[in-house]
């Protein structure tokens, strides 16, 4: 077996000290041009790899980057995880990705895992009602979609009020006045502040505000089949729906194509694949996790180089892309 490449092999090969070839790999700026190529060398040519662990026991911290999500299966956040691993890595940072399910003590248990790992730095996205135990964090902890709980944390995210109420007052400028909302369970901000700019410009619209229209605690694509397939059975049924996440707009799809109504208006509150493509186009409310995850990228970087963190929201907007489904008049 090949012995293992040790910092002082890389030394010696560019004929310096171990502690300035130290410095280079650490991505110390402060060495000569001329050294800093020779070590550099050194390493390619010798194969050189550090030792995580040791580089961890040495700092404190390790050199990654720990993700707290619902779930990556999600596409939203699927989208948001991969922009930051991407970005991460290009900075030589690892990644640990975990899903929570939307289980707070799932959430508690893989941040601890992960602080107890020494993680350079946390990226979550709350399900727990109570995130003050992360007030003294050994680490930069930065928030993602929606705000924590019992804590003033940094967070990147959109104005669900806003993107709601937007939703169903593109609906009601249409002529529609029944229009459904298909939403996921109670227990996270994004879904009550959704369900809340929806019921907002129901009034504002001079709506009917009919709570037969509302089916919540639907987080899957099955769910949001059956919640879409019940409001068309109602006895007077939506000519429109409003579809507060992706997860439950996949389901939402496929039940107006089943049963042939893609005359019913819709509006889905983040974009999917093959949104664009349906017949109609799924109109949506993009709230763009690439830009959600670059922006949490960036904000986390700033914190692990020293910039102390705000403490606000750092909020990006949203637009309505209009594709068809969403621009479909009154039934007649």
């Amino acid at each position: 077996m090949k012995a293992q490449v040790r910092l002082k092999d890389v030394a010696e090969a560019a004929a310096t000290s171990t502690k300035t070839a130290s410095r280079v790999i650490n991505g110390d700026p402060r060495v000569a041009e001329e050294t800093r190529a020779r070590i550099l060398a050194a390493v390619r040519d010798l194969g050189y790899r550090p030792d995580p662990t040791a580089r961890s026991l040495r700092k404190g911290t390790d050199d990654t980057l720990g993700i707290v999500v619902d779930s990556i299966a999600d596409p939203f956040f699927a989208a948001v995880t991969g922009t930051i691993e991407r970005l991460a890595i290009a900075r030589g940072l690892r990644v640990m990705i975990a899903s929570t399910g939307r289980d707070p003590r799932i959430e508690a248990t893989v941040v601890d895992d992960l602080l107890a790992r020494r993680v350079a730095g946390l990226i979550v996205a709350p399900t727990a009602s109570d995130h003050s135990y992360l007030a003294h964090a050994p680490c930069p902890v930065l928030f993602v979609d929606r705000r924590p709980d019992g804590l003033d944390g940094e967070t990147v995210l959109v104005d669900d009020n806003d993107g709601a109420r937007r939703a169903v007052a593109h609906l009601a400028a249409r002529g529609h006045r029944r229009v459904g909302y298909v939403g996921g369970k109670m227990d996270v901000a994004t879904t009550r502040n959704r369900l809340q700019g929806y019921r907002d410009e129901v009034a504002a619209s001079g709506l009917q505000a009919d709570e037969s229209l509302v089916r919540i605690g639907r987080n899957t694509a099955d769910e949001g089949r059956a919640a879409t397939l019940e409001l068309l059975a109602l006895p007077e049924p939506p000519t429109a729906i409003f579809s507060s996440n992706t997860r439950c707009s996949l389901g939402v799809v496929a039940a107006l194509h089943a049963c042939e109504r893609t005359d019913v208006a819709l509006v889905c509150f983040g974009d999917f694949p093959l949104a664009d493509v349906l017949a109609p186009g799924v109109t949506v409310i993009d709230h763009d996790p690439l830009a959600i995850g670059q922006l949490a990228a960036e904000t986390m970087f700033e914190r692990l180089a020293g910039a102390p963190a705000t403490g606000r929201d750092l909020t990006l907007p949203l637009r309505l892309i209009p594709r068809g489904s969403g621009e479909q008049p009154v039934p007649t």
